[in-house]
């Protein structure tokens, strides 16, 4: 029998605090960071305009008070008597609860939390059958990309049916003959970290369940963007990470079928992921369910915060959300592609569907220069490399033709991302493109910073 963790004695009526309403968001969230300030190494400051939700998205609010209520209260999870250890046990679990509706998954799914989607996709990759091939294009983030024991690579397709059609062919060769593999997957992004266009994530499960593969849907773009439903898309595994999804650094998740999670030895081995131990060697039972991938303390703050986020995207109103960013996410594109010297990378065409990114390079002017430009002359933040998808990135530079440097600039929109946002970065890309930086850049650590920088840093 549980306890009533959630409920504290009452304060005598004196010292009992007034109730207020709270008025509700305008937004499904408010963001920490909404009212951010910077300098400029111009003089003066400017409302900070972050472009680099694809690589870690603010926090938000809900995940901020979710933090703020548990902190005090903090203690272990699962093995503690004391009830502030069963008040962290019921929010720990109920944060598990609230990722497995967020994610659609089915009842018997395994909700297991990670660190990342790094974290969780080499979680899987542990977790597959020795004999099992995994199935992966070229156009996948490293992480998706790197972690297999058997992998085939397929080449990076040209349009969404053409990505259905290769995983066909694949599987129909794979399956054929007398040396047919064991257990196969099939590993893709749900939206590219590159391009943000949206892979068609229910044909392809369909594909792979065709041949008797499943398929792993590493989701850490797409679910801060859109609706994700595991068993209506027919997806065996999924993997994001909170740290794009308004939730702290530190908590991420893998959902999915439990036969292989609960038939591999434990991802690390150690307390909590035991059910008995005896005196001899190697004498161990280990757990079954999320807790046999858990061992060791787990970030209770992390996964607590990640469910808040995850009920609140829930439950607001994403269809508004969507709306205004695909708005936003087609005045980007537009105007970056209306100025000379300017490539936007995309993949397929111009009618897939895509969450809000923008990769883009400006020939005649290195990346990581136009990037600190941004940052320093018009308080902007971007992305410059190759975003962990070198193969991908260097197959876009090279299919833009021209004189382009051999990295991008990315541009990623989020919950906190405004029209004049957009607009500033449009006209600072223009300006830049045309007549280049207005502040001295020299590199430092391999990096360019502006030479003097009168911007306080630390």
């Amino acid at each position: 029998m549980s306890l009533p963790v959630d409920i504290v004695p009452p304060a005598p009526a004196s010292r009992r605090p007034r109730l207020v309403p709270v008025p509700r968001q305008p937004e499904p969230l408010a963001l920490a960071d909404a009212n951010l300030q910077v300098p400029l190494v111009t003089g003066g400051t400017v409302g900070y305009a972050n472009f680099d939700y694809a690589a870690s998205a603010p926090a938000a609010r809900v995940a901020v008070e979710a933090i703020t209520d548990l902190l005090p209260r903090y203690a272990s999870v699962h093995r503690g008597a004391g009830l502030p250890s069963q008040l962290c046990t019921t929010r720990y679990e109920r944060a598990r609860e609230q990722v497995a509706r967020f994610l659609g998954c089915r009842d018997d799914d395994a909700v297991i939390f990670t660190r990342n989607t790094t974290d969780a996709t080499n979680l899987l990759a542990h977790a597959l059958p020795a004999e099992a091939t995994v199935l992966v294009f070229d156009s996948e983030h490293h992480a998706t990309l790197l972690p297999w024991r058997r992998a085939v690579r397929l080449p990076i397709p040209d349009s969404p049916a053409d990505a259905v059609r290769a995983v066909h062919a694949a599987l129909r060769e794979l399956r054929r003959g007398e040396d047919a593999p064991g257990p196969v997957l099939l590993a893709v992004t749900g939206a590219s970290n590159v391009t943000g266009e949206i892979w068609p994530i229910a044909e392809l499960a369909a594909a792979a369940h065709r041949y008797g593969a499943r398929i792993f849907v590493d989701a850490a773009q797409l679910a801060p963007h859109r609706p994700v439903d595991v068993a209506a898309a027919d997806a065996d595994y999924l993997a994001l990470s909170g740290h794009k999804l308004y939730a702290p650094f530190g908590a991420g998740v893998l959902a999915g079928r439990t036969d292989w999670l609960d038939a591999a030895p434990p991802y690390l081995a150690g307390g909590g992921a035991t059910a008995l131990v005896g005196d001899a060697t190697n004498d161990v039972r280990w757990s079954t369910g999320p807790a046999r991938h858990e061992a060791g303390s787990p970030n209770v703050l992390g996964a607590v915060a990640l469910g808040a986020v995850c009920e609140a995207l829930r439950t607001g109103d994403r269809d508004a959300a969507i709306d205004r960013e695909r708005r936003l996410t087609e005045r980007l594109h537009a105007g970056l592609s209306g100025i000379d010297g300017v490539a936007v990378l995309t993949l397929f065409d111009a009618g897939t569907p895509r969450v809000g990114i923008a990769a883009f390079a400006v020939r005649g002017l290195d990346s990581d220069v136009l990037a600190a430009a941004l940052s320093a002359e018009y308080g902007i933040g971007v992305r410059d490399g190759m975003f962990c998808a070198h193969p991908l990135t260097r197959r876009l530079l090279r299919h833009a033709g021209g004189e382009l440097p051999g990295t991008a600039v990315r541009a990623s929109i989020g919950l906190g991302t405004t029209t004049e946002h957009v607009d500033r970065l449009v006209a600072a890309v223009r300006r830049l493109a045309g007549d280049g930086p207005q502040w001295t850049y020299e590199r430092l650590d391999g990096r360019p910073a502006p030479t003097p920088d009168p911007r306080p840093t630390t």
